[in-house]
């Protein structure tokens, strides 16, 4: 008899690249703009292929290639990236009984979160979606969808990298595809979630964090004011 397993496998991959089209879209857009900037500054186009396997941090990669080709110092640099990826700190906590029982996979789970497949991945109800009655099958669909955004972000960096040694480029503004992405992804967030007030507090929190306190200080206090203000906010999605 035909071990049904690999199918299953297939099914459960095809479901997760369904679910991560939206990604997909965004990542082949900004992955070459990061590739076509990275070939402008005037590195070489595998850098490009090393950094999104490697760090794989998004506006990590646009800030890193700034910095260096700017001759910041290397502890600068990874300063600079502590500050800026706090945010992980958050979308790690509330990740936790998500990614329990992953085993060997974890480890990728974790490193893998980056802002759009947190956002994937903290979408999916508890109780609803897929494979919501099958814990094994949930757990190889959120694998899945992790693992397709890097091939996404990594695909689309290469090309553009690629692309830059064959085709001169302006490079100006190609850095606000990231923001872009950004926006689409809240956007969609609002219109499945159809809960505002934890993006209200977020961009509440991030305006006063950049008026009230200067330089990267701005960013760690926005997330404090975030994590201070969001249970407010659960208690009130709650009581509706």
């Amino acid at each position: 008899m035909r071990d049904p397993a690999p199918f299953s496998r297939r099914m459960v991959l095809f479901a997760a690249f369904r679910y991560s089209i939206p990604v997909l879209l965004g990542y082949a857009a900004i992955g070459v703009a990061f590739g076509l900037m990275l070939f402008g500054i005037g590195y070489p186009w595998w850098l490009t292929l090393v950094m999104s396997l490697w760090m794989y941090a998004g506006a990590g990669q646009f800030i890193a290639a700034g910095l260096l080709a700017a001759g910041t110092t290397l502890w600068e640099v990874c300063l600079v990236q502590l500050v800026v990826n706090a945010r992980h700190i958050a979308y790690g906590l509330s990740m936790l009984s998500r990614f329990r029982g992953f085993g060997p996979l974890k480890p990728y789970m974790i490193f893998s979160l980056t802002d759009e497949t947190f956002a994937l991945l903290s979408s999916l109800p508890d109780k609803a979606g897929p494979y919501a009655d099958d814990k094994e099958k949930r757990q190889l669909f959120m694998f899945y969808v992790a693992l397709l955004d890097q091939c996404y972000w990594v695909s689309g960096s290469v090309m553009g990298a690629l692309a830059g040694t064959l085709i001169p480029f302006d490079m100006k503004g190609v850095g606000f595809a990231l923001t872009a992405l950004f926006v689409v992804l809240m956007i969609e967030q609002i219109k499945r979630i159809k809960t505002p007030g934890v993006f209200i507090v977020s961009a509440a929190a991030a305006l006063l964090g950049v008026f009230l306190f200067p330089g990267r200080i701005s960013l760690l206090a926005a997330l404090a004011l975030a994590l201070i203000l969001s249970p407010f906010t659960e208690r009130k999605g709650r009581g509706t």
